[in-house]
């Protein structure tokens, strides 16, 4: 098994930790990993994005041109990724400030309300949480013990009381997921 991703959005969203979150979940997994993060130098804001690869094998690079799966925060990473999807591959992307949806029919489209969803919760810094739910409901590619493994090191430890809210919000991304279907949005274009 081999998961290539890329996850992009703004700086502010939880971009790089939900990669380091990922990351260290296929470690707790003893899984080959590499995480590498892109960020612009105004951080909250700007542009970011993060590779992350979860193998079973040795990875030979961490650059990669095209991905499994293309985790989408905003309309500027619409842009720029919905093009590297391998044919057959998967793009999950949050639908709050996208104009322009999806047009590939060649990958599987999903949806999630990930910044609606965070702020009925009433703490929109789960959001990164939220659309790793999504994430983990359509490739369960890591356990959900080792997400929350892989929390609780990533957080410092004056945030762990904050881990169940984030256990709580990874169960909301996974019970409103979407299918979304291109074909049909063009047709009703």
């Amino acid at each position: 098994m081999s998961e290539e991703i890329i996850i992009a959005g703004f700086g502010g969203q939880g971009v790089l930790s939900m990669g380091k979150i990922l990351a260290y979940s296929g470690i707790m997994q003893d899984q080959e990993v590499s995480w590498m993060p892109s960020y612009g130098p105004e951080m909250r804001g700007g542009t970011a994005n993060v590779t992350v690869i979860l193998s079973d094998e040795r990875i030979s690079s961490p650059y990669l041109k095209v991905y499994d799966t293309a985790i989408i925060l905003n309309q500027q990473s619409m842009d720029k990724f919905e093009s590297t999807v391998k044919p057959g591959g998967i793009l999950l992307y949050d639908t709050n400030g996208i104009s322009h949806h999806p047009t590939r029919t060649d990958i599987k489209i999903y949806q999630i309300e990930g910044a609606k969803l965070a702020a009925e919760m009433g703490n929109k810094k789960v959001f990164n949480m939220i659309i790793l739910g999504a994430f983990l409901k359509i490739k369960p590619i890591v356990k959900l013990e080792n997400v929350l493994s892989g929390l609780k090191k990533s957080l410092s430890e004056r945030y762990h009381h904050l881990i169940p809210l984030n256990k709580e919000a990874i169960t909301m991304g996974m019970n409103h997921l979407n299918v979304f279907n291109a074909e049909q949005q063009i047709i009703h274009s």
